[in-house]
């Protein structure tokens, strides 16, 4: 759905300024590309947090269980 939300906004644009649409078209993979790391770290950081956070109620899991 967020796919086709975004094609009709970006036909709406191209219908009312062509050339901005056009060079959005062309620089969204490139910025897209520029976030990619920091995209990439916020994953990794969420990560580590669920990782520490299993590793902090690993015993009360235990406890629960038995």
């Amino acid at each position: 759905m967020k796919i086709f939300i975004s094609a009709v906004l970006w036909c709406i644009l191209f219908v009312l300024c062509w050339p901005l649409a056009l060079l959005m078209l062309f620089l969204f993979p490139l910025v897209w590309l520029m976030l990619l790391p920091f995209t990439i770290a916020g994953f990794t950081i969420g990560l580590i947090f669920k990782f520490i956070s299993a590793v902090f109620l690993l015993p009360f899991r235990i406890v629960r269980a038995v």
